[in-house]
């Protein structure tokens, strides 16, 4: 992250399939009230998906569904949000196409994509090590202009 930056991670962890009944029932799972609240914190989101069969993968979907219950909280959580979107695939696209599966989303949310910068790893074992460290100096110095032009945007919608 950009000097001046902090990023905090988020988990879709134990977030269960979702289910209007249960919801009903039980009221929000813990770890989707956890979820929301960190992204209510948050200056900006950074949505990092892989890409499971040309798409957005379920669960991530799933979780972010979650999150906009009740319906009448989504301008809460996401109204106005700065968002950018990154992802990391074994294949040779990049996450191209789940990357571009997350705009219909993010429009009906009422967030901000930021469309300035596009990160896409292709091939990513040859990118990381195998304890998840970015080892490819080009991908990294990539990483490190995206994450500064996407600060700059959420920090400039602040105001």
């Amino acid at each position: 992250m950009p000097a001046g930056a902090e990023l905090i991670e988020g988990s879709i962890a134990g977030i269960p399939l979702y289910n209007a009944d249960d919801e009903n029932e039980h009221g929000l799972p813990e770890a989707v009230v956890t979820l929301k609240e960190q992204i209510v914190a948050a200056d900006g989101l950074l949505l990092i998906t892989p890409e499971y069969n040309n798409s957005m993968p379920g669960v991530f979907k799933n979780a972010i569904d979650w999150t906009t219950r009740p319906g009448n909280d989504i301008g809460r959580v996401y109204g106005g949000k700065p968002v950018a979107i990154m992802g990391a695939t074994p294949g040779g696209f990049g996450t191209t196409l789940a990357q571009s599966s997350w705009l219909g989303v993010l429009r009906t949310l009422g967030t901000r994509p930021w469309f300035e910068g596009r990160l896409m790893v292709a091939r990513a074992g040859s990118v990381f090590d195998d304890d998840g460290r970015m080892t490819d100096e080009d991908m990294q110095a990539k990483l490190e202009k995206f994450l500064a032009g996407f600060v700059a945007f959420a920090s400039a919608q602040r105001g």
